[in-house]
C-alpha cells in the first residue's frame, strides 16, 4: 500500500471525526467488562436513542446525511486502572468518569453531553487527599507514569484498523519494508539498545541479526502471548487493547531476520484478546500488510493466532516450538538457540508482546529518541502489574530507572495496613519477578529499576509483576505460593526441577507447620542453589528465587518460625489466641463469630478460649473492638 493511500485512510478517519459533537470512550478490557462495563455501553446507547440524539457506534461507515454531529460510543481496551472500572471518557471535554454504573448512565447523557456539567460523584478522589480528579492528567496514577507502549490502549478502538493507520500505524511497517535491508533493520534495533521484554532482558537486534545470519529459506517469527505469572497481564492488555502494534512489530521483525511466517502464541484463557488478535490480523491481510507482496513489495510475510493451553513453561521459547509443533511443550538443551534452531528445525525469533509493541515505535521516533528514556543499558519503558497493598492497583508503564519508592508511594498512592488504611510505614516488601523474581525491602525503595540493578540485588524485572506487601504478610507464606506455584508448572522433564522443587516446597511445609529445624533451613538453602544451577530451562532455575530472596531477607522471620512462632499469625499450625482478662468487657461478640464453639464465658465476665477447639482462624480477632485477642507463638 503506497504511503499516499495510508495518508488519505487517516484523512477520511480525521474528517469522520471532526464531524462528531462528542465521544464517549468506554474501557472495554477483559476487566471493566467483567464489572459490566458492556452494559454501561448498552444504557448509554439506549438513553441517547431515547432522546432521538445523532448516535454512531463506528467511524468505519460513512456518516449519513442529515446525522452531522454524532455523539460516538467506542470501545477502547484496557486502560490500566481496572480497580476504578468501568472508566468513561468524555470527550472533548476530556472528563474521566470511574466506577459508571448502567444507572449513571442517564446524568452522563443529560448533565454532562446536554448540559455541560461535571457529575462529581462519578470522578475519581485520591486516596490520601481526597482531591477529586477530572481527568487522567490531574490523578496521580497516571499523571506519574510514562505511557508508551500503553498510550494508544484507551485511546484507539482496537477493532478499527483505521483508528490505528489514523494515529500513525504500518507507516513504520512501510517504510521498513520498502526502504531498509535487513541489515539495516537489525541495525537500527541494536542501536536502540532494545531487550526483551518478557524476562531474560536479552538484545533484540542481536536476537534478529542471529537469525538473519542462518542459511534458511524458511524462517519463523513468533510472539510470546504466553503470559502466565500469577497477577501479570500486561500482555494481554496490549493484545486487546492495541493488537495492530503487534503485528506491525512482527512485520519489521520478519523484514529484519528474512521472516516468512508468523505465529502469536496467546493461552486461551485470553479469549478476547485472541478474538482481538484474529480480527487485527484479517482486517490487515484485507488491507494487504500481510500476505503476499505486502507494500508492493517483493517480501511475503503472513501471521497466525496459536492458542496455547495455559502453561506457565510454554513461555520458554523451545518448549513454546515443541507446543505449536503438536508436541507436549518441554524446553530442550541449548545450544542450539531457538534463532539458530526453531520451529521444524528452522530459525526461529521468539520476541515477547510487549517487545514486539515498541519496535514501530522505536521506528518511528529513532532510535536516538528512544534512548533518552530509560536507563543507559535498559532504554525505554516497562509496563508492570502493580497489586497487593496499595491504594492504587493496575497496570502501569513507567521509564527503566523509576525507583520502587516512586511507584509504591506516589504511582500507588501509598501503602494499605491491615485495616486497609493507608499507612506507608507498614511497608515490609515487594516482590518483583513474579515467580521467578525475589522480595525487596525498604533498602531497596530508592535503586533504580533496570535488568542490571534488579539482577546485583538477587532480584530480576521479569515480566514486570509488582506486588506490594504490608507487615502483616508472612514471608514463609510468600515463599510457599510462589514455590507451590512454579512446582505445579514444572513440565518434569528434567529431575533437579522436578523432584527439586517438590522437595522445596516440602522443606517450606515443614517450617510452616512446626516441624522445622536450623538444620532444615540450611537444607533448604542448598537444595535452592542446587536447583537454581543444574534444571534445564528458566522456570527451574530461577523457581528457588523467592525462598532464597525471603531467607536472605527474612531470616529472622524463617528463625522465628522454627521456634515455633509465626508473627504474622498467618501459619496457623504455629500460633495462639489469649484473651487478656482486663482487656475483655464480655460482649460476647467473639463467642457468636467463633465457628468452633472455642470461645466460652459469660456476660460482662472475662471469656477464655480452649486451644483444642480453636482452628486458629482469625475471626474473634477480627470482630474484637477491645483488642482484647491477641495471636502469639505455640511457645
Amino acid at each position: 500500500m503506497e504511503t499516499a493511500i495510508l495518508e488519505k485512510i487517516q484523512e477520511d478517519f480525521k474528517n469522520r471525526k471532526s464531524c462528531l459533537s462528542h465521544r464517549i470512550v468506554i474501557c472495554a478490557g477483559t476487566g471493566c467488562i467483567a464489572n459490566g462495563a458492556m452494559d454501561v455501553h448498552e444504557a448509554l446507547a439506549k438513553i441517547i436513542r431515547e432522546k432521538q440524539l445523532p448516535l454512531t457506534l463506528s467511524l468505519k461507515e460513512e456518516i449519513p446525511p442529515g446525522e452531522e454531529d454524532p455523539i460516538l460510543i467506542s470501545k477502547s481496551g484496557c486502560q490500566g486502572f481496572c480497580q476504578v472500572g468501568p472508566l468513561v471518557t468524555i470527550e472533548p471535554e476530556n472528563i474521566l468518569y470511574t466506577k459508571v454504573k448502567p444507572e449513571h448512565a442517564r446524568d452522563i447523557i443529560e448533565r454532562t453531553i446536554l448540559a455541560g456539567e461535571v457529575i462529581t460523584e462519578l470522578l475519581y478522589k485520591e486516596p490520601q487527599s481526597g482531591q477529586s480528579c477530572k481527568n487522567h492528567e490531574e490523578i496521580s496514577f497516571y499523571k506519574r507514569q510514562n505511557r508508551m507502549v500503553l498510550k494508544s490502549c484507551g485511546d484507539i478502538d482496537p477493532e478499527d484498523i483505521n483508528n490505528y493507520i489514523y494515529s500513525g500505524g504500518y507507516m513504520a511497517a512501510r517504510d521498513m519494508v520498502l526502504n531498509k535491508s535487513p541489515q539495516e533493520v537489525c541495525d537500527i534495533v541494536k542501536e536502540a539498545g532494545l531487550r526483551g521484554r518478557g524476562g531474560g532482558g536479552f538484545s533484540t537486534g542481536r536476537k534478529w541479526d542471529l537469525a538473519l545470519k542462518q542459511k534458511s529459506p524458511d524462517k519463523y517469527i513468533i510472539c510470546n502471548g504466553d503470559e502466565g505469572d500469577p497477577g501479570a497481564f500486561m500482555d494481554r492488555s496490549v493484545m486487546e487493547g492495541n493488537p495492530h502494534s503487534i503485528l506491525e512489530g512482527m512485520i519489521i521483525a520478519a523484514k529484519a531476520c528474512g521472516g516468512t511466517e508468523g505465529q502469536v502464541y496467546v493461552r486461551m484463557e485470553y479469549p478476547l484478546a485472541v478474538r482481538r488478535i484474529q480480527k487485527a490480523i484479517i482486517e490487515a491481510r484485507k488491507s494487504h500488510f500481510l500476505g503476499e507482496n505486502i507494500f508492493g513489495s517483493d517480501f511475503s510475510f503472513d501471521i497466525h493466532v496459536m492458542e496455547g493451553a495455559g502453561a506457565f513453561v510454554c513461555g520458554e521459547a523451545s518448549a513454546m516450538t515443541e507446543s505449536i509443533m503438536g508436541r507436549r511443550g518441554m524446553p530442550r538443551v541449548k545450544p542450539p538457540r531457538t534463532a539458530e534452531q526453531g520451529l521444524w528445525g528452522k530459525p526461529t525469533v521468539v520476541n515477547n508482546v510487549e517487545t514486539l509493541a515498541c519496535v514501530p515505535l522505536i521506528i518511528r521516533m529513532g532510535a536516538d529518541a528512544f534512548k533518552k528514556t530509560g536507563t543507559t543499558s535498559s532504554p525505554g519503558t516497562k509496563t508492570f502489574a502493580l497489586t497487593g497493598h496499595v491504594a492504587n492497583t493496575g497496570l502501569i508503564e513507567v521509564p527503566f530507572g523509576t525507583t520502587l519508592r516512586e511507584i509504591i508511594f506516589n504511582i500507588g498512592g501509598g501503602v494499605l495496613n491491615a485495616k486497609g488504611e493507608i499507612d506507608n510505614n507498614d511497608f515490609k516488601a515487594v516482590q518483583i519477578g513474579g515467580p521467578s523474581g525475589g522480595c525487596l525491602i525498604e533498602k531497596h525503595l530508592d535503586i533504580p529499576l533496570d535488568f542490571d540493578s534488579l539482577k546485583s540485588v538477587g532480584a530480576m524485572v521479569g515480566s514486570g509483576g509488582l506486588v506490594v506487601m504490608n507487615k502483616s504478610t508472612c514471608m514463609v507464606q510468600i515463599a510457599r505460593f510462589f514455590m507451590k506455584f512454579t512446582q505445579s508448572e514444572s513440565c518434569g522433564k528434567c529431575v533437579p526441577c522436578r523432584e527439586g522443587t517438590r522437595q522445596i516446597l516440602e522443606l517450606i511445609d515443614d517450617v510452616a507447620q512446626g516441624r522445622g529445624t536450623q538444620k532444615t533451613l540450611t537444607l533448604l538453602e542448598e537444595l535452592c542453589e542446587t536447583v537454581q544451577e543444574t534444571s534445564l530451562c528458566g522456570l527451574g532455575k530461577s523457581a528457588p528465587s523467592p525462598v532464597l530472596s525471603t531467607l536472605k531477607q527474612f531470616r529472622e522471620e524463617w528463625d522465628a518460625h522454627i521456634e515455633m512462632n509465626c508473627p504474622t499469625g498467618n501459619c496457623k499450625d504455629l500460633v495462639s489466641y489469649t484473651i487478656a482478662a482486663e482487656s475483655c468487657k464480655g460482649c460476647t461478640a467473639c463467642v457468636r463469630v467463633c465457628p468452633a464453639g472455642a470461645i466460652s464465658g459469660n456476660r460482662k465476665e472475662a471469656h477464655v478460649i480452649d486451644e483444642q477447639k480453636c482452628i486458629r482462624c482469625g475471626a474473634c480477632v477480627e470482630t474484637c473492638r477491645f483488642d482484647a485477642i491477641s495471636v502469639g507463638g505455640r511457645v
